[in-house]
């Protein structure tokens, strides 16, 4: 049975289709620059990528180019081979913990949760629209990227503020990430072999968040009410004084909007020194930017510092600590760095093993801690395309 998983944004939209249940990626591709003249898309299939161009006025075409690669390259016969599609949405808000199949109903909440989602929701509707167009009849699902961390007790997802905004606004800590999340959490259950793991998972990447799993369930994330808070992330502040925007504002005549875009686009590494790719910034500190070397030294020590509360959060009961996303999976001076700094809590680091992790190199996974750390560390490919099937897959199959 074919399997699309869909990922749209407001001007780009990735997929994969997957045979199921045999988890396999038939063909994956991606279309950029949606609604703008020099749109583009790339598609890989048996291993080769295949480059196309032509200007796409709005996701219905993107949606039509996507169908009409899949038939090309013969991943399917006919459009009746797809049996289900999977759709990444940003944010379920309270009212889903879970993936769901996509109904009227799902895409007015779609529509009203866009306020939460400001950024990724219309991209996201325009995604299930389009392909709702064309594929009628198909089921399609909704995998929410807040879904996973819905779990979270109420002391942890709520924030000091007047109640009274919770009530009224829906203030609070939702979450993100929450697909890797779930998958790096279905994967270890089984590496460990129990359902009630303790974990630390630490997705590391342009965007980066860290959950606490707790009995196999979402427990805390640094994630917040948007994607914006938390660890200090490729272009993004993370947790700030909330004071610094009213304070800013009043001195540069910026307006909040823009304070906020600067926060989310021009901040976190390039903020500090001007690359916003992990790699670059070791190298340019390797070369002696003193404010590379600042921006990495913060960057270290934010997770370190998560990595540490959500060790006391799970009274120290931690089974596994996992390093996942693009600098997680691949970054081991990274991981070595903030490793080096939670010492105190009895972890160590195989440096040996350590750097022969990466995605780049032969081995992908593994444990990098020492043979005398108190705690596992786990480097763990992550892969939300497939976790987004196998819930669809699920769900479609009840």
């Amino acid at each position: 049975m074919k399997f699309l998983c869909v990922n749209a944004g407001s001007s780009s939209l990735k997929f994969q289709l997957f045979e199921m249940p045999e988890e396999k990626v038939i063909i994956s591709g991606y279309i950029e620059k949606i609604g703008l003249e020099d749109s583009f898309w790339n598609t890989k299939v048996n291993g080769e990528k295949i480059k196309g161009a032509k200007y796409l006025k709005n996701h219905d075409e993107a949606v039509e180019v996507l169908l009409s690669e899949l038939i090309k390259h013969k991943a399917v016969e006919s459009l009746d081979e797809i049996k289900g599609v999977g759709h990444r949405v940003l944010h379920g808000g309270e009212k889903y913990s879970d993936s769901v199949l996509i109904t009227d109903e799902v895409i007015e909440s779609i529509k009203e949760l866009t306020k939460l989602g400001p950024l990724h929701h219309p991209g996201n509707l325009a995604g299930i629209q389009a392909l709702k167009a064309v594929l009628p009849e198909v089921p399609m699902v909704a995998v929410y990227d807040t879904a996973f961390h819905q779990t979270m007790p109420e002391k942890n997802y709520m924030y000091p503020v007047p109640y009274e905004w919770y009530v009224k606004y829906g203030v609070r800590k939702y979450g993100f990430h929450g697909t890797s999340h779930k998958y790096i959490t279905t994967v270890m259950k089984e590496k460990l072999g129990k359902e009630d793991v303790n974990l630390i998972i630490c997705h590391i990447g342009s965007g980066a968040s860290i959950a606490a799993v707790k009995d196999g369930k979402g427990y805390d994330t640094t994630m917040g009410l948007t994607p914006l808070d938390g660890l200090m992330m490729g272009t993004r502040s993370g947790a700030i004084d909330p004071s610094i925007l009213e304070y800013v504002c009043k001195e540069s005549e910026m307006t909040v909007a823009e304070i906020t875009n600067a926060l989310n686009k021009k901040s976190g590494l390039a903020g500090v020194c001007g690359l916003s790719d992990c790699r670059d910034v070791e190298t340019a500190a390797a070369n002696g930017d003193e404010k590379a070397q600042l921006a990495l030294e913060m960057y270290h020590d934010r997770v370190a510092k998560y990595i540490a509360d959500y060790f006391i959060e799970l009274g120290g009961k931690v089974d596994a600590i996992v390093f996942t996303a693009g600098v997680g999976e691949n970054g081991y001076e990274a991981r070595e760095a903030i490793l080096n700094k939670v010492a105190p809590l009895g972890i160590t680091v195989d440096k040996e093993k350590n750097a022969s992790i990466a995605g780049f190199k032969d081995v992908h996974e593994g444990v990098i801690s020492g043979k005398d750390s108190k705690i596992e560390v786990w480097v763990m490919p992550t892969n939300e395309e497939l976790m987004i099937i196998k819930d669809t897959y699920a769900i479609v199959n009840k």
